[in-house]
Order: C-alpha cells, then structure tokens, then sequence
C-alpha cells in the first residue's frame, strides 16, 4: 500500500499516514510559472495499490486538477490500482440540471477521474448519495456520523437534547445520528427564495428548554445554519450546537457565526482549516483521519467498507 497527498490537506493526509503506519509517498507538486500543474513521484509504485488523499476544496479547480496529474503520473508509474480519495468531493452540489442549458458537474468530475486512471474512488458525507452512480468505478461514500455520534455522547450527557435538521434534505442524516444518541428529532421548514438566501419559515418538533444540536453536510455561507440557529432561540431553545461535515466557511460565514446565537460549531478536518476559522472560538475541529485510515485498510485487505457503520 501506497499513500500520495496533493497539496490541499497534507495535514489530514499525515494523520491518515500516521493511522496506517506507514509515511507518505515522496512527491513533488508545484505550479509553473504560467500556473500549470507539475507532479512527480520520486518513489517507485510498480504493482503498488496507491491511495491519492486530494480534497477538491478552495481552489477547487486547482486541486482537482493536481488530483487528475497525480492519477495520471501513477498510472504512468504502473501502479496496480489507484484509489481517488476525496474527503471532500467539489462540484457535488451540481448533481441536476437547475435549469435550461445547465451542466451537471459532478458528473463532469466523475468522468474526469475516471478517464485519468482512478481504479476506485472514495469520498465522505457526499452532498447527494447518488453521485456515486455518476462513476463507472467502484465507489465508497463514508459517513461522519460514528465521529459525530462519538463526541455528542462526551458532550452531551442529558436526556434534554434534540437533533435538529436545518432543512428537509438533511432529515435522513439527522434522524440516524438522532437514534443512535436516542434523541429526539426537529426539522426546520425553509424556503429558499435564490441561490445562497435562505429564509426559515416554522420549526417542526418541540425544542423549548432543549439543548439543540444542528446536523448538516456542508456550511458554505453559512446562511442556513445561522437562520435556523435564530429560528430555534426564538422557540425558546437552551442552547444551540452544530456539527457540520464540510466547512467551506466561504465569506461571509465566521462573522455570521461570530454574530450567532450558536454556542459551538464542530467541523471535520476533510477541508483545511484556515486561519480565520482556527481563530474563531465558536469553531471546533475533530478529526476523520481515523475514519479514512479504517477504510483505506479494509480496502486493502478486501474487507467490508460498509459494517463501519452498522
């Protein structure tokens, strides 16, 4: 086994290596002048199952295309396979047609990794579980909820918490973290009106008195989160959490989550963190590194991916 960081989560990449116990492979990935994209493998990976860590976040065309060249060196290098791990997967929120003439990007991105070599690819909380049908490879889409589930059962002790989702879309993931804590379940009814503005409109479900934790796959721009956060302080909640799988935390999200009325927001480390979020002392960041090692593990070993999280 063989593990390749791209540039935009070496840390994530150190842990995944550390879990393994083993280092990661020696390589050069840097930008020409003009900003094209060089990689070089300076160890040998002939008959190797090689493990590519490359996170498609901010900048995500950069990064992807740093995944691409990567995969492509490796199958230039006569790896015996190549797994894409993507801990978080960019263009996921393009999985339709939104309108005339509009692409379906994620599909777009499936394609590429496939075509440049990529024998497997893996990726975490995807936006929406059928963009593994996007790919003609195998696919494994993990769950951050044993990771949640661990630190709400530390953090919260009482009887007194609700899981909460902040939309429709999200119920699914919440009602399973919300029965694994065995909690009880809130929906928050929102109606977008335009792309990036969210309006709450009614909370479903008793939280008054309650510790609320909010469950979600992505905090862009923060708008949802905030929104339903005021939404449920003012049905009288005690207290509002977050736990968020990909903070993107595009502008203008740390001043709104600065300025809200959530007491703690818990992110995963599958986008790196910079050093606005590090600062702000709402936000909290757990680790997946152990999550992913397990899985790159049972890979390998051609054991089950899925009983994780039976």
């Amino acid at each position: 086994m063989k593990l390749v960081s791209g540039n935009s989560n070496i840390n994530l990449s150190k842990d995944i290596a550390k879990y393994l116990g083993i280092d990661l492979v020696k390589a050069t990935i840097k930008k020409f002048p003009d900003k094209e994209i060089f990689v070089e493998i300076h160890e040998n990976v002939r008959g190797e199952d090689v493990f590519v860590v490359q996170s498609t976040s901010f900048p995500a065309n950069d990064h992807l295309m740093e995944l691409l060249i990567t995969i492509d060196a490796l199958k230039r290098g006569s790896s015996k396979s190549i797994a894409a791990i993507m801990p978080y997967y960019g263009y996921a929120r393009q999985d339709r047609k939104s309108g005339p003439r509009s692409p379906i990007s994620a599909k777009l991105v499936a394609n590429l990794i496939s075509v440049a070599g990529a024998n497997r690819a893996l990726m975490v909380d995807l936006h929406a579980g059928q963009i593994q049908g996007f790919f003609d490879i195998p696919t494994d889409n993990l769950f951050a909820a044993p990771v949640f589930i661990d630190d709400i059962k530390k953090k919260f002790k009482s009887k007194n918490t609700v899981i909460v989702s902040p939309d429709v879309g999200g119920v699914v993931r919440a009602r399973a973290i919300a029965k694994r804590v065995d909690c009880d379940l809130a929906i928050i009814d929102k109606r977008r009106e335009k792309a990036s503005v969210s309006e709450v409109m009614n909370v479903i479900g008793e939280v008054s008195k309650k510790d609320c934790i909010l469950i979600d796959d992505i905090c862009d721009t923060a708008g949802t989160l905030t929104n339903a956060a005021n939404a449920l302080k003012n049905k009288n909640a005690n207290s509002v959490h977050a736990y968020i799988t990909h903070g993107i935390l595009s502008d203008p999200a740390i001043e709104r989550i600065d300025n809200s009325p959530i007491d703690k927001m818990i992110i995963t480390d599958s986008i790196l963190a910079r050093n606005d979020v590090k600062e702000s002392s709402k936000i909290e960041q757990i680790s997946i590194a152990p999550l992913i090692g397990e899985a790159i593990g049972r890979i390998t070993e051609n054991k089950s991916v899925s009983s994780l999280f039976a």
